[in-house]
């Protein structure tokens, strides 16, 4: 039930008066003081404002300060007393006072910065400085209590193009990469994606380092969330060596390139990121060490090893994957002859991780054997032959996998040829080079160490023939 009293109103409920009830003395006297105010000359209002604003922020009691300055918002803003430049002037100094900790306790912080902000929403044109500044604030208040999304959308409704006011590129680049942060805290990438391409934009804007290296984590979260796990081991890797980084952080983003690798699909390019890995002394601490060294030399994964590293995953390297209907339809076109009772019927993979590990063993098994049956291939990958066939398949076309495929005889044949054409040795016309081989456990890391050594040796013999002629004049290395 209600009574009225002149222009308030006493709510009771079960004998009991509300709080807003027990503020009425606090809200009267503020009417009063207000009303005092509006007599005043124009130019004694604004020290008149600001003056009950100090009054009511230095209380030692401060329960009823958000009411009263709720009530004081409200005057300056949308009453015809106040002037527009009053209200900015107070607003202001309201701003100022909780940027400055005038009130200490947090939660007492945020509803005024909330009741602030919903009193000035009709009118955000006029006072947007201040609305920013509050936005921020209460940004920075939901972050602490890891109200991640909340915060991300508070710092979205900040007003960076208007045509009274535009924000620089480099302040426009830090709130979005902030608002990225925050959305990937709650693994929103979708919605995190969209802000990254706006950031990216502005990429160049600033030569703040730790802006810039915000913005590299950024990138790397991203394409780890998008299933790019190639580039993002990448990304980890080269922001794990940055010196800015706190060292457990470092540690933190090499695990994560290292699981991005593992992660990653099958063939060249994952090869030498792998060896990029293993060959990073740090490696060799972590607990994901004993899978990366695996998969670099070849090796089949066991069961055990796989549930053990399945366990450190995040659960979007752990998302489903679906089969496509062509890819199901072809594995059991092939599948036309009676199976084993203990033959799989598994038709795919069915996680990003069982994508990863069967491409990796059906990589590996390409440097044991010769040559496999489709039957055989099935039960080391626990596929069914015609989907263990399919794999083989789209591997060869995509050119991660080097071999044939013979359906008559279901038989797959890797090749096992030389790497590398003996006339690269002889690129440009100079003649032999020397080569050394180095044994690092992988045919693809072989490779790549070749094009390595190949392309310095024939570096150094171009500058030794232009040496001779005269064109360039050689540099003395000291000691």
């Amino acid at each position: 039930m209600c009574a009225q009293l002149g222009d308030e109103q006493i709510l009771v409920d079960d004998g009991k008066i509300s709080s807003k009830s027990r503020n009425l003395p606090n809200l009267l006297k503020m009417d009063a003081k207000l009303s005092q105010l509006a007599t005043l000359a124009q130019k004694d209002k604004i020290a008149g404002y600001l003056g009950l604003l100090s009054e009511i922020l230095s209380r030692a009691n401060q329960g009823s300060v958000a009411d009263d300055l709720q009530v004081l918002v409200d005057t300056v803003v949308n009453q015809e007393t106040a002037s527009l430049a009053i209200g900015r002037q107070v607003l202001t100094e309201l701003v100022k006072n909780l940027v400055t900790g005038q009130i200490v306790d947090h939660d007492l912080r945020k509803r005024i910065t909330q009741d602030t902000l919903r009193v000035l929403q009709p009118r955000i044109v006029s006072y947007e400085e201040q609305v920013n500044s509050l936005r921020f604030q209460l940004a920075d208040l939901l972050e602490v209590e890891e109200e991640w999304t909340e915060a991300a959308r508070v710092l979205m409704g900040i007003s960076l193009d208007s045509g009274s006011r535009s924000l620089p590129d480099d302040e426009k680049f830090r709130i979005y990469i902030r608002i990225v942060r925050l959305l990937l805290e709650d693994e929103d990438s979708v919605q995190a994606e969209t802000y990254y391409n706006r950031a990216a934009l502005l990429s160049n804007s600033t030569t703040n380092r730790e802006t810039q290296l915000q913005f590299k984590l950024c990138q790397a979260r991203i394409s780890d969330y998008a299933r790019k796990f190639l580039e993002a081991a990448m990304r980890y890797h080269e922001l794990s060596w940055a010196a800015d980084i706190d060292e457990e952080e470092r540690r933190e983003l090499l695990s994560s390139a290292v699981t991005c690798a593992v992660l990653a699909p099958a063939g060249p390019n994952r090869s030498r990121v792998l060896a990029s890995l293993y060959r990073d002394e740090r490696s060799c601490d972590l607990p994901t060490y004993n899978i990366l060294s695996k998969m670099f030399l070849d090796h089949i994964l066991r069961p055990a090893e796989i549930h053990s590293f399945e366990q450190t995953l995040k659960p979007h390297q752990l998302a489903q994957i679906a089969i496509s209907s062509n890819d199901r339809l072809a594995s059991t076109v092939n599948d036309e002859e009676p199976s084993e009772p203990s033959s799989s019927k598994r038709t795919g993979p069915s996680t990003v991780l069982d994508r990863a590990v069967m491409e990796h063993n059906l990589l590996a098994s390409s440097k044991i054997y010769n040559n496999i049956t489709f039957r055989g291939l099935g039960a080391l990958l626990d596929l069914s032959p015609g989907a263990a066939e399919t794999m083989a398949r789209k591997m060869v076309e995509q050119g991660r996998l080097k071999g044939s495929i013979d359906q008559v005889d279901k038989l797959i044949w890797f090749d096992g040829g030389k790497e590398e054409d003996d006339a690269q040795g002889k690129a440009g016309g100079l003649g032999d080079v020397v080569q050394t081989t180095e044994d690092t456990g992988a045919p693809f890391t072989r490779r790549w160490d070749m094009q390595i050594r190949t392309t310095a040796a024939n570096v150094e013999a171009i500058v030794q023939h232009l040496a001779a002629k005269g064109l360039i004049q050689p540099t003395a290395v000291s000691a």
